[in-house]
Formats: structure tokens, sequence, C-alpha cells
């Protein structure tokens, strides 16, 4: 009689292969969220209210009493990477970001979590929810509570609660004409996470995308308590380019972008030059391209990265040119090495894209 074979275990499948979409590529294209919310009523809007819908901003902020207004916001997608404890600790500072990005401190979490309980194994799901709270605790604030359903595809994120003064709140139509523009992270999260859906992003590839996308906006703090400092937006599923339209429309300026200062992280402006981009960014540009000004000559690879989806990324900041350094010291005490300037304001509408300082 021979012996029973050894039961084995099926592996547990990888976390990008059980979602159509990652990260903040998985975002309704702006084109199409339009065309959804177009028709949509709104109920009268109390004086409280500081900020809602109106330019598209990060997050809601009510007015409390005359020392605080409560900062509202929500963020939640499907894995931009196969390690469930990196999927958690992304998303969550992701959805942290709204928070700094209104000038707000974070003051609790609430978890929203989704889950294919049949596919994955309870582990798995277990280090993603392990690698928020990682997060949560680096912000100093606590998970108190959330919702779980079972779920076709995996899902996490939170519903984040910040304070901010009402005078300080920094919303994305602040910005001033004369105004630079400096950016506190580079640009190409959504290249490399196609390069690792594709299974050919090198490890140090892999090492950088984790680092910047787990690197909280904190800055946003500081910088809302500098006067000169006039608008805070985060770069997130609609790219820099459209990020930074909503930034223009809200103010009724123009964006203009110095293409060789924008901070790239190393190696995406070849991955694209190589095909290696998402759906994502051929999405945003149909929705918003038409009010893009682009210089002669520009590479397809250079487009797809103005319109990359970044998944937590950094803080856009709209301030006074006097302001300048103040605002780069402030990146850079918090460890914010590829902050640039990348631009300025103007008089006039939508986003003009020059190649230098010398175009």
């Amino acid at each position: 009689m021979t012996a029973p074979e050894t039961l084995k275990t099926p592996a547990a499948p990888r976390l990008t292969s059980l979602s159509h979409g990652g990260g903040c590529g998985c975002k309704i294209a702006p084109g199409v969220l339009s065309e959804i919310l177009k028709n949509s009523s709104n109920l009268p809007i109390p004086k409280e209210l500081l900020v809602g819908i109106e330019t598209a901003d990060d997050a809601a902020v009510y007015q409390l009493n005359e020392e605080q207004a409560l900062i509202a916001t929500t963020d939640f997608f499907m894995p931009i990477v196969d390690d469930p404890y990196d999927f958690g600790r992304i998303a969550a500072t992701n959805a942290i970001s709204d928070v700094y990005a209104m000038g707000g401190t974070p003051i609790m979490a609430l978890g929203l979590v989704g889950m294919p309980i049949n596919v994955l194994p309870l582990e798995t799901i277990g280090a993603i929810l392990r690698g928020g709270q990682d997060v949560c605790r680096d912000a100093g604030i606590p998970i108190a509570g959330g919702h779980t359903i079972d779920s076709v595809e995996p899902i996490y994120g939170l519903v984040v609660l910040g304070l901010v003064h009402p005078s300080r709140v920094k919303k994305n139509s602040g910005a001033r004409a004369g105004d630079v523009l400096v950016l506190g992270k580079p640009l190409g999260v959504g290249i490399l996470s196609a390069a690792l859906k594709k299974e050919i992003l090198p490890p140090e590839g892999y090492a950088q995308m984790i680092a910047v996308t787990t690197q909280l906006n904190k800055p946003g703090i500081e910088l809302a308590q500098l006067d000169g400092v006039h608008a805070l937006t985060d770069i997130t599923g609609f790219g820099l380019a459209g990020h930074g339209l909503e930034l223009a429309r809200g103010a009724k300026l123009k964006m203009q972008l110095r293409l060789d200062q924008i901070p790239l992280l190393p190696g995406v402006l070849a991955l694209a030059e190589a095909g290696v981009v998402t759906g994502a960014s051929g999405r945003n540009w149909a929705s918003y391209g038409s009010e893009v000004e682009l210089p002669a000559g520009i590479s397809a690879a250079q487009q797809a990265l103005l319109c990359d989806p970044q998944t937590s990324g950094g803080l856009l900041v709209s301030c006074a040119p006097e302001t300048e350094a103040e605002v780069l010291a402030c990146f850079a005490r918090h460890g914010f090495a590829a902050a640039r300037t990348i631009g300025r304001m103007l008089e006039g509408s939508g986003l003009q894209v020059l190649r230098g300082a010398s175009s």
C-alpha cells in the first residue's frame, strides 16, 4: 500500500493579478467622471462648509468653531504591488495625503476593506491591514473602526479625518498670478507599476517605488503656516497635468510648467520610451489634452509622464516667489530630496508646457 500524497496548499495568487487596475490608476477618467456628475443635484450648502466639490479639491472642510475646521476625506483602490504589507502601506499613505494637502493634521482613520475571502489567505489580508496600521502609527493616528465586505477584487483604503485652523485651509483654488510652483515628489509611479505588472521592474526600481509611495506628505502641515503659500494639492490618479489643470481652473489662471525641471524617478523615461505606460495615462490625456499646450517635438514618452497616474504622489505648492526658498527648505527638512520648482502661474487659462528655462 503506497503512502498517501502530501496535500499541498495552493499558492496565493499575485495581488495585482486580481485587479483590473492598480493604485490611483483605478480612478475613473476625469472626462468620464465629469459626465457622470454633471446632472447630480446638491443639497443646500451650509456656510460652515468651507470646501466642498466646487473645484475638485482634495478633501471636504467643515468649520467647527473659530479655531478649528474638520477635514474629511476617503481614498481606496486595488493593489498596485503584490506584497500585501506594501500594498497596505501605500494605500494608507495615499489616503492620509489628502489631509496634508489641505494643510491639516490628521487625527484618526477608519478602514475600508473589500477582499475576495475565498481567494486570498487570511494571512495575506492581515498583512495588508498591518501595513495600513503601521503607516497610521507613523502619522500619529489610530484606525478607530471601519467597514469590511467580501468583494471580487481586493480593495483597501481609509477614511481620514483631520483638523486645521479655518484661516489656514489651503484650497487648490487659491493660486495667484506670479506664484511659483514647487513639486514635492518625482513622477513615474504609474510607469513603475506598469513595469511591475509586466514583471520587468528590477529590484532597485521596486525599492524606489515603495520609498516614494510610502513617504507621508507631512510638510503640508508646516506649509500651511506660511502666508506666502497660496494653494496646495497632491498629484494622484489624474497625473501632474490633470491635477495642475484643476489648480489652474480653480484660480482662473494659466499654469506654465518647465519640462526639464520636473523631477522623475530613475529609469522611468527609458521605460516610457520602451512603451511601458499605463492605460490610465491615455485615458487622462483623452479627457483633458485639449487644454494642454505642448512644445514642438515633445515625445510620446514625455507626454505620457505628464499624465502618468501617481499613487501617493507629491504635494504641488503654489507660492509667492519670496516664499519659494522656505517651501524648498521645508521639503528638505522632511527628507523630500527630489522637491523642485517646476513652473509658475500666469494670467490666462489652461496648461502650457515649455521645454526649459530658455524656452
